[in-house]
């Protein structure tokens, strides 16, 4: 047992997901007595994985008589605090803490790289990734994308690991300190989870560099208020390293003449923007983020540039998957946010039919309607309830049309769409009335345009 942990014998995940399912390996690795219970049906594949370590499991229901022998609870990111599960458990004095918590804790030696912020996590987590793969870092990338943390350190032995963390994982984090944390932008998200309190999810994502010490490093976008403002009220211990679009910084990441500029312990990197591959203002500043932290691993100038230079981008965001007949189709189904949206729209140098909607998060849409009136032509709906969408950009466009799947979608689209224009799946919205997810949304609407 790891003498570093004060998780004691008994542990019981809540959840049978990717991140449970890892918890619940680690624990029965490291010898502790594991109870796994999931209120849905836990799925073949992962009953399987569960019975080849020895694990007992209950699926279709949480028996509570269970749940409270636990010294330590290990929860889904999935499970909202506020349920009367949650609260009982609470209540009777028992640890509850993320996958993300109990990994650091069983591999604090390994020192840990991780990244979040309401947009371009999985773009600047996937680009660091392919920086620490061409610079021949031993490292592992999971967490919020891939396989989960607790996983890799329980069957992957690495020099570094790399995650990207959500705010769900963050809150239930309480020494995670990873030794470089990227906090990228912090826009209204998951609000529904957050009380409709913005300052909520602001310190929740600020937990990232909570536990941070003086040799760690905090890697924040110096544009952003929210941040800036959030660190005035935060003790942070971490070495602070900014970047920005708009201002010139003595000592961080910064725009100048077309170029980053990096300037970080007497070390000068610069690269003209237009050689980057990832394209559009948001990207520049996700590659500025990843290539800071390349330059604090002490990763060669040459091999940063040639990362930057070669990185091919993120299944589901901003993805061109066809032209036909001059049109070109775009997938950002990964978009689950008006922010996200934003980009994708602010990117657009075509007029646009726009495929948006979905499970509203509390959505306010009124930062769209500029773009929306300058950049779309057409707005295909795509949703159970479309109703807050029409109410908000019925004014902005002529042509609104609602359709209830994504076959259908594709093929209004299609019909609005003329020689020279996009069709841009961005829903701004969560996926789940009508798709699995948003990589099923994203399959199915790449699937919808082959089939044209």
């Amino acid at each position: 047992m790891n003498s570093e942990t004060n998780i004691s014998k008994k542990v019981v995940v809540l959840g049978g997901g990717i991140s449970g399912l890892g918890a619940a390996i680690l624990a029965a690795s490291r010898g502790y007595d594991v109870f796994l219970s999931d209120r849905a049906v836990v799925n073949d594949a992962f009953a399987k994985a569960l019975n080849e370590h020895g694990i007992s499991y209950e699926s279709g229901a949480h028996t509570l008589e269970k749940l409270i022998e636990a010294d330590v609870i290990i929860k889904s990111p999935g499970i909202p605090d506020h349920i009367d599960l949650i609260k009982k458990l609470k209540q009777a004095g028992i640890e509850i803490i993320s996958e993300i918590e109990f990994a650091f804790r069983e591999e604090r030696e390994v020192p840990v790289i991780a990244i979040t912020g309401s947009n371009g996590k999985t773009t600047t987590t996937s680009l660091m990734s392919y920086l620490l793969e061409t610079a021949q870092v031993n490292a592992t990338t999971g967490g919020n994308i891939g396989e989960s943390y607790a996983l890799q350190v329980a069957q992957k032995p690495a020099n570094h690991r790399l995650l990207e963390v959500s705010s769900f994982q963050l809150d239930g984090c309480y020494e995670f300190a990873p030794h470089i944390a990227i906090l990228l932008n912090i826009t209204p998200d998951h609000l529904d989870r957050y009380d409709y309190q913005f300052e909520n999810y602001i310190d929740s994502k600020m937990r990232i560099a909570q536990s941070q010490k003086a040799s760690d490093y905090f890697i924040y976008n110096a544009d952003d208020q929210a941040i800036t403002q959030a660190l005035k009220n935060k003790d942070i211990k971490a070495q602070l390293v900014p970047f920005s679009m708009t201002q010139e910084l003595k000592h961080g990441a910064f725009i100048k003449d077309n170029q980053i500029i990096i300037t970080l312990n007497n070390t000068l990197f610069t690269m003209p923007i237009q050689e980057l591959a990832l394209k559009g203002k948001h990207n520049t500043a996700n590659t500025m983020a990843a290539a800071t932290a390349a330059t604090l691993l002490k990763i060669r100038k040459e091999t940063i540039r040639q990362s930057l230079q070669s990185f091919k981008g993120v299944e589901h965001r901003l993805e061109n998957v066809l032209k036909i007949n001059k049109v070109q189709y775009i997938n950002d189904s990964k978009a689950t946010n008006v922010n996200a949206t934003y980009f994708a729209l602010d990117s657009m140098e075509h007029p646009t039919v726009w495929i948006v909607g979905g499970v509203d998060k509390g959505n306010n849409y009124s930062d769209l309607y500029e773009l929306v009136n300058r950049k779309v032509k057409a707005i295909v709906c795509l949703g159970i309830d479309n109703g807050k969408i029409i109410e908000n950009f019925a004014k902005c466009v002529d042509t609104v049309v609602e359709t209830s799947s994504m076959e259908d979608a594709v093929r209004v689209a299609y019909r609005l769409a003329k020689a020279g224009d996009n069709v841009l799946l961005s829903p701004a919205c969560a996926s789940f009335d009508l798709f699995e997810n948003y990589e099923d949304r994203g399959r199915q609407f790449k699937a919808a345009v082959r089939n044209l």
